[in-house]
């Protein structure tokens, strides 16, 4: 699939547990050896350790591989505040080792910041070639709408999974309108014991059959499940090979 004008495999690496150490920094560059080709980390997530440790490993980061961050969240009202978003863009390349970050997502819509503001500060570095394409975090239809007036979506990242459903409409509006659909917490899901018997029936595990079916429900859906397990993330790209027959995908929707 695409992710703006960037191709990539539909099964990527969330990195909000990633912490710098020489195991994950080896790990990192495994992933990308491995297949993986878009690393999702944020300004926030770990202290700031994530970025770095992602950019110790990539840095030059390699052709077709993107990596996608954010900023303006985690610490509640005013983190969308065009200084703030400016502030945490300039640490992000600083950590990423980067002149131009590829996906650079506002993490929440700030409450006391209308969104509008917030993207056109992001906006400003895009014009400038710093960042590539953009995204917006855990927002409904009308707010992505409100986004696109400010500049192009690339990508929309939201709560969803087997059993957290509340974007279905926004999983379907971003298929329509040719936006990445980047359910986060992909794997927290539980569909019963439909889940495990399908499971049995493909010889796969459960995170596998959880992941088929999430690339089946839209062609517009990239998840990013987490891990600090090579063998993990290997499971998780061999989801891509799966295929779920319609009775299968009716049970567990």
């Amino acid at each position: 699939m695409k992710v703006g004008d960037i191709d990539v495999a539909r099964i990527g690496l969330g990195t909000n547990r990633l912490a710098k150490t020489r195991e994950n920094i080896a790990f990192i560059k495994s992933a990308v050896a491995a297949g993986v080709q878009m690393i999702d980390t944020a300004h926030s997530y770990t202290g700031g350790q994530s970025e770095e440790t992602i950019g110790e490993a990539l840095s030059p980061f390699p052709e077709g591989c993107i990596v996608a961050t954010k900023g303006g969240g985690g610490g509640g009202a005013g983190r969308g505040r065009p200084e703030v978003l400016r502030a945490e863009l300039e640490e992000s390349l600083r950590r990423l080792k980067t002149d131009s970050i590829a996906l650079y997502y506002l993490h929440r819509v700030d409450p006391e910041t209308p969104l509008e503001e917030s993207l056109a500060a992001i906006k400003d570095y895009q014009d400038r070639r710093m960042v590539r394409h953009i995204g917006i975090s855990q927002v409904d239809i009308e707010q992505i709408e409100r986004a696109r007036r400010v500049v192009p979506i690339a990508a929309v990242q939201n709560h969803y999974n087997l059993s957290e459903r509340k974007y279905e409409g926004v999983v379907d509006y971003c298929a329509a309108e040719g936006i990445v659909f980047v359910p986060f917490f992909p794997l927290r899901g539980s569909a019963g014991a439909a889940l495990g018997e399908i499971a049995g029936r493909h010889r796969t595990t459960t995170q596998q059959i959880t992941l088929a079916w999430l690339l089946r429900r839209s062609p517009a859906i990239l998840p990013i499940p987490g891990t600090l397990s090579l063998d993990h993330m290997s499971e998780n790209l061999a989801a891509l090979n799966i295929e779920l027959t319609d009775a299968e995908f009716e049970s567990l929707r």
